[in-house]
């Protein structure tokens, strides 16, 4: 009856403190593949518990994997990165391995033969940016991710990894991907048949943030199609664009563009308190659908800077106003205040 109760997939575990310096030790002694995999299943079990992460960062063991990412079998190394992936979900796992000598080895399995070892590392990748410290770590992995983009050899998932990645990498410094014609790449993503990958693009919003890579949104003509993307029926794609949209038209070439394109019945289309916006329940889409206004009436006031955009806001005035005297939050209600500043300004 006992028996029946072991996993055949697990190796066995010690009790107590033991058990990490236990299974490393097994890993060390080079058995065959099948146990290799059963002991690094048991370490991911065991990652879960803050308590054994921390075991493992300050035992010394992290720096023995190094050697399992050059492990003949495709299975040993996908483990050996799944053991980072749940490792890195704790910070303090994240700052070890940014600490140590395993980046650049994993790097190199970005170009592994398994899928599954690639798909794992994106996620190790992923988890990594979630601190700043590792954003700027990745920096230099930019080019060969947008490479990657440009191939369009992955799957669905591993695409929409490597656009976290490079996103939270270009927040943190936008030249690598703007020097590797980023926003020629991501623009061709804008049209992308898949929701999820759309919904990706804040590396776009965030290359957009410097002059550099708002000339080139221009330049690339990519604002018809983040006007045409305005009306998606998928709220994080609206927020991207109207993001991106937002930080484009702060250039005289891009405000002029957006008023060809029409977008000013758009963005104002946005402005005013809709009843799913009140009985909106998740937290999450309540967060989107706020920095869908933001984003909105920061492009009105910029936009209002041209005499042409100005000329046409005066006419919607009322519905700044009614959002400014009804709104209860504060960064909403000052930024409708501003809007209606910069459009009523007069020398």
């Amino acid at each position: 009856m006992a028996a029946s109760l072991i996993d055949p997939s697990r190796a066995p575990v010690a009790f107590g403190r033991r058990a990490v310096p236990q299974l490393f030790e097994e890993l060390q002694q080079r058995p065959e593949a099948a146990r290799r995999q059963r002991a690094l299943n048991s370490l991911c079990d065991l990652m879960h518990d803050p308590e054994r992460v921390y075991q493992t960062v300050t035992g010394g063991f992290l720096e023995q994997v190094k050697v399992l990412f050059q492990d003949e079998d495709a299975d040993v190394r996908t483990k050996t990165c799944d053991l980072l992936h749940v490792l890195t979900s704790h910070s303090v796992g994240r700052q070890a391995l940014l600490s140590s000598s395993l980046l650049p080895p994993l790097s190199q399995l970005l170009d592994d033969p398994s899928s599954s070892c690639r798909r794992s590392v994106h996620r190790v990748l992923k988890r990594l940016t979630l601190l700043p410290a590792g954003a700027d770590a990745l920096l230099t992995l930019v080019p060969k991710l947008m490479l990657k983009l440009r191939q369009e050899k992955e799957e669905e998932e591993v695409q929409a990894l490597i656009l976290s990645t490079l996103s939270s990498c270009s927040y943190q410094d936008p030249r690598p991907a703007l020097a590797n014609d980023g926003v020629s790449l991501l623009g061709h993503i804008l049209s992308h048949r898949s929701t999820n990958i759309r919904r990706r693009r804040p590396s776009l919003m965030a290359l957009s943030v410097c002059r550099d890579g708002k000339e080139q949104v221009c330049e690339q003509n990519l604002l018809p199609v983040l006007v045409g993307l305005l009306q998606d029926e998928d709220l994080e794609v609206q927020v991207n664009a109207v993001g991106v949209i937002m930080f484009t038209v702060t250039i005289t070439t891009g405000k002029q563009q957006c008023l060809d394109l029409d977008v000013l019945p758009v963005l104002l289309d946005f402005v005013p308190k809709k009843k799913e916006e009140e009985e909106e329940q998740d937290e999450e889409r309540r967060r989107r659908r706020k920095a869908l206004v933001l984003y909105s009436l920061r492009a009105l006031a910029a936009l209002a800077e041209a005499p042409g955009g100005r000329h046409l806001l005066l006419e919607q005035l009322p519905v700044l106003e009614a959002r400014t005297e009804s709104e209860e939050d504060q960064d909403i209600r000052r930024s409708a205040q501003s809007a209606i500043h910069v459009i009523t300004w007069t020398p």
